[in-house]
């Protein structure tokens, strides 16, 4: 994880789940998602800030879970809603 995040100790699960339906809230409520993204606290699946719901951003304010990362096959990147960075997600 990079330094510039100061939040770091709060992530939990790095790994992605095997296999992911779709984004938990979206499929609730039958919304539609573009992107996935995981909770690194707690491990739910989200929407991108780019889907209608924005529910992983929305989670991670709520929650107080601030980092998620690209839950998107062969992306390696998180990112902080706090500290407004990036992060490359090493297993």
């Amino acid at each position: 994880m990079n330094a510039a995040c100061t939040h770091t100790d709060r992530v939990e699960i790095v790994e992605l789940p095997e296999q992911i339906a779709g984004c938990e809230d979206c499929l609730a409520i039958g919304s539609r998602w573009v992107h996935l993204r995981m909770c690194m606290t707690c491990g739910k699946i989200g929407c991108c800030d780019s889907s209608p719901n924005q529910h992983a951003t929305k989670h991670a304010l709520a929650a107080n879970n601030p980092i998620f990362r690209s839950a998107e096959p062969g992306e390696d990147w998180a990112w902080c809603v706090i500290d407004e960075v990036f992060l490359r997600v090493t297993p």
